[in-house]
């Protein structure tokens, strides 16, 4: 663990000023240790799973498929790291802070968790207080010197910076600690491409990572400024195309821009049919629900607990990507659907966020929005500030909604109840043990639309599937069968209500229920007298 501070033991600096940046550094060093201190691991919970899980299948494959330190074949020459994917394997955590350490020490423990999560080892960290970064190699020089000695000492192959670089930030950081130098954006990049399932999702991730790498592709040396004329510039075209050709950064620009626009248009293609989905659910009476939060907050865990779907649950970040819906009930038996998507954090990249732009829409369409926020994480507030700021961004901040406080049986209570004040709906819950999900359940149906128009009719017994319907997508009040068919009180859509009406109608039973009423009024008559 290594530790540094921007300043100079210049002797001729004041007492208290030194005094000041010795106590800091020993401040940012305790942060370093207490990160590296956890036996291995940055995760802040263990991975046992809850009953409402399911049998976990995919967890199963994935968990087969895992990366075996050391066992690289990768020459030791960082020039070519442009066209290598990224297997980070021991890592070391580079940090800045200004004066907050607290906040400092959060950001870079999430960063050891994606780095995790990534498949890698964290081995070291730097955390260096520094008003600004340096433009040229981030940390300044001199401190960029001591990173390379830290690299060395520990036999780390990959420098993970908690921060954005500017691609000549990463040259000049590489060109000095000779070793692939990764920033935050393109470790959660690298996360989002392992766990993409779905083709959209996939092309999602590509089209991302290759407007991230566009800018930062880099010339080492003669290879990048090789150029191919005549025959081999022209590809045999001939006359008109003999000349000096294209430099080799110059075709491979050129590449990714024809494989970008040919995954805009594989995106365009899917969106008749993601969009007929919704179509056909915004046309449907049926209420809708979302889930959202931040990263390994526990969506799919609550997910699982309010609708058995089993889907996948990770002790990992961004560990589903793809998004869920399922069919779940009301406590007085309404039926809605709930969709889980996907997780946020902090400084989340934009190009992920324009990438997911149609997933996180379906939030928009929502009728409530159900936050899920880890109420055992020493900044939760945070945690909740990023995720409202995304949604913020996609203009969808304007659907009801309901702080879910989950893990409250590992919170404090302090830390409970500071944040029941954060938003006019909370509840706290564990997706784990099961407490206040009841609560959740009561509070989803009371803030859910109800159906507008309540009926008091008898639907002829041969129209069985209105009433089954009006089950299925209304509030039924009360059932009673009598000679002529159901008498059905209930609230339903419009469009339910105008054709059961229609069916009483012509059928010819529409007064039963007045008739039905006036003779239990007068056997009461009858019964009194």
């Amino acid at each position: 663990m290594r530790t540094v501070t921007q300043y100079s033991d210049d002797p001729g600096r004041p007492t208290e000023t030194r005094e000041a940046d010795e106590r800091a550094t020993q401040e940012a060093r305790r942060v370093v240790e207490r990160i590296l201190a956890r036996s291995g691991t940055a995760l802040m919970e263990d991975a046992s799973h809850s009953e409402a899980d399911g049998d976990q299948l995919d967890l199963e494959e994935r968990s087969a498929l895992r990366r075996v330190a050391g066992l690289s074949t990768e020459l030791d020459d960082v020039t070519e790291v442009e066209y290598r994917r990224l297997r980070l394997e021991r890592v070391v955590l580079v940090g800045l802070y200004a004066s907050d350490a607290e906040s400092a020490e959060i950001s870079l423990r999430e960063l050891a968790a994606l780095a995790e999560t990534a498949g890698s080892q964290v081995l070291d960290g730097l955390l260096q207080r520094r008003r600004l970064p340096d433009p040229g190699t981030y940390l300044g020089t001199g401190k960029a010197q001591e990173l390379a000695g830290i690299v060395a000492d520990t036999g780390a192959d990959t420098v993970v910076v908690d921060g954005e670089l500017a691609p000549s930030q990463r040259r000049a950081l590489e060109d000095v600690v000779k070793v692939k130098v990764v920033d935050r954006t393109a470790l959660i990049l690298d996360i989002f491409a392992q766990h993409a399932k779905s083709r959209e999702g996939k092309a999602q991730v590509e089209l991302a990572q290759l407007e991230y790498l566009l800018p930062r592709l880099r010339g080492w040396g003669e290879s990048m400024s090789r150029q191919a004329g005549g025959q081999v510039g022209g590809a045999g075209a001939g006359m008109g195309s003999r000349g000096p050709g294209e430099t080799k950064i110059e075709l491979d620009r050129r590449r990714i821009r024809n494989r970008m626009a040919k995954l805009r248009r594989e995106l365009k293609a899917m969106t008749p049919a993601r969009e007929a989905k919704r179509a056909q659910r915004l046309s449907s009476p049926i209420p809708q629900v979302a889930i959202a939060g931040y990263t390994n907050a526990g969506k799919s865990s609550l997910l699982n607990r309010l609708t058995g779907a089993g889907v996948l649950v990770e002790n990992a970040l961004f560990a589903t990507l793809d998004p869920t819906v399922r069919r779940a009930e009301t406590p007085d038996g309404r039926t809605y659907t709930i969709a889980d998507t996907v997780g946020f954090v902090r400084s989340l990249p934009h190009q992920l966020v324009e990438a997911f732009r149609s997933t996180l829409e379906e939030v928009d369409d929502a009728h409530l929005l159900l936050h899920v926020v880890d109420a055992a994480h020493p900044d939760p507030e945070s945690q909740i500030a990023a995720v409202r700021e995304v949604l913020a961004d996609i203009d969808l901040g304007s659907v009801p909604e309901v702080l879910v406080l989950n893990k409250a049986d590992l919170a404090s209570p302090e830390a409970l109840a500071r944040l029941s004040g954060v938003a006019e709906h909370t509840v706290a819950v564990s997706a784990f043990t099961g407490e206040g999900v009841e609560e959740l359940r009561e509070l989803i149906a009371e803030l859910l639309p109800r159906p507008a128009v309540e009926l008091d009719v008898v639907v002829p017994y041969t129209r069985g599937d209105l009433v089954s319907q009006a089950h299925a997508t209304g509030e039924v009040l009360a059932v009673d069968h009598l000679e002529h068919g159901t008498r059905l009180r209930a609230r339903v859509d419009a469009a339910l209500a105008a054709a059961i009406q229609t069916v009483a109608r012509v059928s010819g039973v529409a007064g039963a229920a007045a008739e039905a009423d006036a003779s239990a009024a007068d056997g009461d008559v009858r019964g009194a007298d």
